[in-house]
Protein backbone atom coordinates (compact mmCIF):
# COMPACT_ATOMS: atom_id res chain seq x y z
CA UNK A 1 0.00 0.00 0.00
CA UNK A 2 1.65 3.24 -1.39
CA UNK A 3 0.58 6.60 0.79
CA UNK A 4 1.20 9.64 -0.49
CA UNK A 5 3.43 12.17 1.31
CA UNK A 6 0.66 14.63 1.83
CA UNK A 7 -1.34 11.95 3.69
CA UNK A 8 -0.80 12.14 7.92
CA UNK A 9 -1.05 8.78 9.94
CA UNK A 10 -3.68 8.62 12.47
CA UNK A 11 -3.85 6.10 15.02
CA UNK A 12 -6.71 4.05 15.98
CA UNK A 13 -6.66 2.11 19.31
CA UNK A 14 -8.93 -1.14 19.55
CA UNK A 15 -10.98 -1.83 22.57
CA UNK A 16 -11.63 -4.36 25.13
CA UNK A 17 -14.56 -5.23 27.46
CA UNK A 18 -13.64 -6.01 30.65
CA UNK A 19 -17.40 -7.13 31.91
CA UNK A 20 -20.60 -6.47 29.59
CA UNK A 21 -23.70 -7.55 31.09
CA UNK A 22 -27.21 -6.91 29.20
CA UNK A 23 -29.77 -5.08 31.33
CA UNK A 24 -32.82 -5.33 28.95
CA UNK A 25 -34.29 -4.80 25.49
CA UNK A 26 -35.48 -1.48 24.13
CA UNK A 27 -38.43 -0.96 22.00
CA UNK A 28 -35.98 0.12 19.04
CA UNK A 29 -34.45 -3.23 19.01
CA UNK A 30 -31.30 -2.39 20.19
CA UNK A 31 -30.19 -3.67 23.96
CA UNK A 32 -29.12 -1.82 27.22
CA UNK A 33 -26.14 -2.63 28.23
CA UNK A 34 -23.62 -1.75 31.01
CA UNK A 35 -19.83 -2.36 30.20
CA UNK A 36 -16.22 -1.64 31.69
CA UNK A 37 -14.09 -0.47 28.37
CA UNK A 38 -10.66 -0.50 28.05
CA UNK A 39 -8.31 0.86 25.72
CA UNK A 40 -5.46 -1.26 24.55
CA UNK A 41 -2.20 -0.50 22.49
CA UNK A 42 -3.20 -2.47 19.15
CA UNK A 43 -3.94 0.20 17.06
CA UNK A 44 -4.98 0.36 13.31
CA UNK A 45 -3.77 3.21 11.10
CA UNK A 46 -5.62 5.63 9.67
CA UNK A 47 -4.02 8.22 6.44
CA UNK A 48 -6.11 11.29 5.93
CA UNK A 49 -5.49 13.62 3.15
CA UNK A 50 -7.93 16.92 2.72
CA UNK A 51 -9.05 17.66 -0.13
CA UNK A 52 -10.34 20.64 -2.05
CA UNK A 53 -12.97 19.84 -4.21
CA UNK A 54 -15.33 17.90 -1.82
CA UNK A 55 -14.68 14.37 -2.88
CA UNK A 56 -14.83 11.41 -0.15
CA UNK A 57 -12.13 8.74 -1.63
CA UNK A 58 -11.64 5.46 0.21
CA UNK A 59 -7.61 3.85 -1.18
CA UNK A 60 -8.47 0.46 0.27
CA UNK A 61 -11.79 -0.47 0.52
CA UNK A 62 -12.81 -3.97 2.43
CA UNK A 63 -13.27 -6.80 -0.85
CA UNK A 64 -16.95 -7.32 -0.82
CA UNK A 65 -18.25 -3.94 0.86
CA UNK A 66 -18.79 -0.80 -0.89
CA UNK A 67 -16.89 2.44 -0.13
CA UNK A 68 -20.21 3.56 0.84
CA UNK A 69 -20.85 1.14 3.76
CA UNK A 70 -17.39 1.60 4.75
CA UNK A 71 -17.34 2.88 8.62
CA UNK A 72 -14.59 5.41 7.48
CA UNK A 73 -16.17 6.82 4.55
CA UNK A 74 -19.62 7.45 6.49
CA UNK A 75 -17.92 9.11 9.70
CA UNK A 76 -16.07 11.21 6.93
CA UNK A 77 -19.16 12.06 4.90
CA UNK A 78 -21.33 12.20 8.35
CA UNK A 79 -18.99 15.29 9.70
CA UNK A 80 -18.89 17.02 5.45
CA UNK A 81 -22.98 16.54 5.86
CA UNK A 82 -23.26 17.92 9.31
CA UNK A 83 -20.94 20.92 9.42
CA UNK A 84 -21.77 21.74 5.60
CA UNK A 85 -18.06 21.83 4.56
CA UNK A 86 -17.19 22.18 1.12
CA UNK A 87 -13.76 19.82 1.44
CA UNK A 88 -13.03 16.35 1.02
CA UNK A 89 -10.38 13.87 1.68
CA UNK A 90 -8.57 11.08 0.66
CA UNK A 91 -8.41 8.19 3.23
CA UNK A 92 -5.87 5.03 3.45
CA UNK A 93 -6.85 2.14 6.21
CA UNK A 94 -4.11 -0.01 7.50
CA UNK A 95 -5.53 -2.52 9.34
CA UNK A 96 -4.09 -4.46 11.91
CA UNK A 97 -6.85 -4.91 14.67
CA UNK A 98 -9.08 -8.30 13.45
CA UNK A 99 -12.25 -8.00 12.34
CA UNK A 100 -15.14 -9.37 13.36
CA UNK A 101 -13.30 -10.07 16.82
CA UNK A 102 -15.12 -7.75 19.54
CA UNK A 103 -12.12 -5.56 19.61
CA UNK A 104 -13.75 -2.82 17.90
CA UNK A 105 -11.71 -1.70 15.04
CA UNK A 106 -14.12 -0.54 12.56
CA UNK A 107 -15.65 1.78 15.53
CA UNK A 108 -12.16 3.05 16.62
CA UNK A 109 -11.50 3.79 12.70
CA UNK A 110 -14.41 5.76 12.19
CA UNK A 111 -13.64 7.47 15.71
CA UNK A 112 -10.62 8.95 13.90
CA UNK A 113 -11.79 9.88 11.17
CA UNK A 114 -14.28 12.01 12.94
CA UNK A 115 -11.38 13.71 15.31
CA UNK A 116 -9.06 14.19 12.84
CA UNK A 117 -10.96 15.56 9.90
CA UNK A 118 -12.38 17.86 12.73
CA UNK A 119 -9.32 19.27 12.87
CA UNK A 120 -8.07 19.00 8.87
CA UNK A 121 -11.37 21.26 7.96
CA UNK A 122 -11.45 23.00 10.70
CA UNK A 123 -15.00 22.27 11.46
CA UNK A 124 -14.31 23.16 15.53
CA UNK A 125 -16.96 20.56 16.28
CA UNK A 126 -16.29 19.91 20.10
CA UNK A 127 -16.00 16.37 21.70
CA UNK A 128 -19.95 15.83 22.56
CA UNK A 129 -21.01 17.15 19.13
CA UNK A 130 -18.71 14.41 18.10
CA UNK A 131 -19.83 12.35 20.31
CA UNK A 132 -23.97 12.43 19.15
CA UNK A 133 -22.84 12.03 15.22
CA UNK A 134 -20.47 9.23 16.39
CA UNK A 135 -23.52 7.16 17.77
CA UNK A 136 -25.06 7.45 14.24
CA UNK A 137 -22.48 5.32 13.19
CA UNK A 138 -22.76 3.03 15.60
CA UNK A 139 -22.23 1.99 19.76
CA UNK A 140 -19.21 1.85 20.17
CA UNK A 141 -17.72 4.89 18.11
CA UNK A 142 -18.75 7.15 20.90
CA UNK A 143 -16.28 5.57 23.56
CA UNK A 144 -13.55 6.29 21.47
CA UNK A 145 -14.10 9.81 20.71
CA UNK A 146 -14.79 9.60 24.65
CA UNK A 147 -11.16 8.97 24.23
CA UNK A 148 -10.84 7.58 28.49
CA UNK A 149 -11.46 4.44 29.96
CA UNK A 150 -15.23 4.04 30.58
CA UNK A 151 -18.20 2.80 32.89
CA UNK A 152 -20.95 2.20 29.58
CA UNK A 153 -24.37 2.50 30.23
CA UNK A 154 -27.59 2.23 27.77
CA UNK A 155 -26.28 1.18 24.26
CA UNK A 156 -22.89 2.03 24.68
CA UNK A 157 -23.01 5.89 24.97
CA UNK A 158 -23.76 7.06 28.22
CA UNK A 159 -19.64 7.20 29.33
CA UNK A 160 -18.38 7.83 32.67
CA UNK A 161 -14.82 7.55 33.04
CA UNK A 162 -13.30 5.03 35.33
CA UNK A 163 -10.09 4.17 36.14
CA UNK A 164 -8.28 1.18 35.36
CA UNK A 165 -5.00 -0.36 36.91
CA UNK A 166 -2.14 -0.55 34.96
CA UNK A 167 -2.48 -3.87 33.19
CA UNK A 168 -1.45 -5.73 29.86
CA UNK A 169 -3.68 -8.49 28.02
CA UNK A 170 -3.10 -11.31 26.19
CA UNK A 171 -5.91 -11.14 23.48
CA UNK A 172 -6.54 -15.15 21.45
CA UNK A 173 -8.37 -14.77 18.10
CA UNK A 174 -10.37 -18.02 17.44
CA UNK A 175 -10.03 -19.16 13.86
CA UNK A 176 -13.92 -18.22 12.92
CA UNK A 177 -16.47 -14.64 12.52
CA UNK A 178 -19.20 -14.42 15.04
CA UNK A 179 -22.25 -12.54 13.26
CA UNK A 180 -23.26 -10.25 16.25
CA UNK A 181 -26.92 -9.83 15.14
CA UNK A 182 -26.97 -13.49 15.92
CA UNK A 183 -25.92 -13.68 19.31
CA UNK A 184 -28.54 -10.65 19.68
CA UNK A 185 -31.03 -12.40 18.57
CA UNK A 186 -30.39 -15.60 20.04
CA UNK A 187 -33.77 -17.12 22.46
CA UNK A 188 -31.11 -17.92 25.11
CA UNK A 189 -29.46 -14.44 25.68
CA UNK A 190 -28.95 -13.34 28.95
CA UNK A 191 -30.96 -9.63 28.84
CA UNK A 192 -32.05 -9.38 32.70
CA UNK A 193 -29.01 -8.69 34.25
CA UNK A 194 -29.43 -6.68 37.58
CA UNK A 195 -28.35 -2.91 36.59
CA UNK A 196 -25.26 -1.46 39.03
CA UNK A 197 -25.37 1.78 41.10
CA UNK A 198 -21.64 2.38 41.42
CA UNK A 199 -19.45 2.24 38.21
CA UNK A 200 -16.30 1.83 40.07
CA UNK A 201 -13.59 -1.12 38.60
CA UNK A 202 -13.14 -2.17 42.29
CA UNK A 203 -16.32 -2.62 43.91
CA UNK A 204 -18.88 -2.84 41.32
CA UNK A 205 -18.69 -6.18 38.74
CA UNK A 206 -16.73 -8.95 39.74
CA UNK A 207 -16.32 -11.61 39.44
CA UNK A 208 -16.01 -10.03 35.72
CA UNK A 209 -18.50 -11.64 33.02
CA UNK A 210 -19.55 -11.75 29.55
CA UNK A 211 -23.89 -12.39 29.03
CA UNK A 212 -23.32 -13.06 25.66
CA UNK A 213 -20.56 -15.34 26.26
CA UNK A 214 -22.14 -18.46 26.86
CA UNK A 215 -24.75 -18.40 23.74
CA UNK A 216 -21.25 -17.38 21.67
CA UNK A 217 -19.95 -20.91 22.99
CA UNK A 218 -22.88 -22.57 21.94
CA UNK A 219 -22.89 -21.66 18.48
CA UNK A 220 -19.40 -20.87 18.17
CA UNK A 221 -17.77 -23.78 19.62
CA UNK A 222 -13.77 -22.87 18.41
CA UNK A 223 -14.22 -19.67 20.58
CA UNK A 224 -15.43 -22.18 23.76
CA UNK A 225 -12.05 -23.63 22.70
CA UNK A 226 -9.41 -20.69 22.54
CA UNK A 227 -11.31 -19.86 25.88
CA UNK A 228 -10.29 -22.68 27.36
CA UNK A 229 -6.76 -22.65 26.40
CA UNK A 230 -6.52 -19.28 27.74
CA UNK A 231 -7.66 -20.66 31.28
CA UNK A 232 -5.05 -22.27 31.36
CA UNK A 233 -3.32 -19.17 32.85
CA UNK A 234 -5.97 -17.42 34.45
CA UNK A 235 -9.35 -15.85 34.55
CA UNK A 236 -10.10 -15.60 30.73
CA UNK A 237 -13.53 -13.38 29.07
CA UNK A 238 -14.56 -12.89 25.75
CA UNK A 239 -14.62 -9.34 24.86
CA UNK A 240 -18.28 -7.68 23.16
CA UNK A 241 -19.81 -10.48 21.19
CA UNK A 242 -15.96 -12.19 20.36
CA UNK A 243 -14.82 -14.36 18.84
CA UNK A 244 -11.73 -13.02 20.56
CA UNK A 245 -11.04 -14.11 24.25
CA UNK A 246 -8.44 -12.54 26.72
CA UNK A 247 -6.18 -12.67 30.06
CA UNK A 248 -5.46 -9.49 31.85
CA UNK A 249 -2.16 -9.72 33.62
CA UNK A 250 -0.61 -7.63 36.40
CA UNK A 251 2.87 -7.69 34.53
CA UNK A 252 4.06 -7.75 31.40
CA UNK A 253 6.29 -10.38 31.98
CA UNK A 254 4.20 -12.73 33.22
CA UNK A 255 2.16 -12.06 29.86
CA UNK A 256 4.97 -12.04 27.76
CA UNK A 257 4.99 -15.68 28.77
CA UNK A 258 1.37 -16.63 27.86
CA UNK A 259 1.77 -14.92 25.25
CA UNK A 260 4.38 -16.91 23.63
CA UNK A 261 2.89 -20.47 24.91
CA UNK A 262 -0.27 -19.82 23.61
CA UNK A 263 1.02 -17.89 19.55
CA UNK A 264 1.99 -21.10 19.12
CA UNK A 265 -1.33 -22.61 18.58
CA UNK A 266 -3.45 -19.00 18.05
CA UNK A 267 -3.11 -15.60 16.37
CA UNK A 268 -2.20 -13.87 19.18
CA UNK A 269 -1.59 -10.51 20.82
CA UNK A 270 0.43 -8.79 24.00
CA UNK A 271 -0.97 -5.54 24.24
CA UNK A 272 -1.05 -3.21 26.90
CA UNK A 273 -3.89 -1.04 28.37
CA UNK A 274 -3.92 2.93 27.54
CA UNK A 275 -5.19 5.04 29.49
CA UNK A 276 -6.50 7.76 27.55
CA UNK A 277 -6.80 7.49 23.82
CA UNK A 278 -3.26 8.89 21.71
CA UNK A 279 -6.18 11.47 19.94
CA UNK A 280 -7.91 12.73 23.24
CA UNK A 281 -6.52 16.30 23.18
CA UNK A 282 -6.63 17.00 19.02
Amino acid sequence: MKIPSRAQAFPAPAKLNLDLRITGRRKDGYHNLESIFCLVGLYDTVYLAAREDAQIMLHTPVEGISAEQDLTYRAAKTLQTYTRCGKGADIWLDKRIPTGGGLGGGSSDAATVLIALNSLWQCRLNRRELIDLGLKLGADVPFFIFGRNAFAKGIGEQLTETDIPKQWYVIVRPPVHVATAKIFSHKDLTRNSEPSIIPSFQQMLRPFRNDMQAVVFQEYPEVRDAYLELSKYGEALMTGSGSCVFLACDGLDKAENIYRQVSEIYEAYCVEGLDIHPLLHM
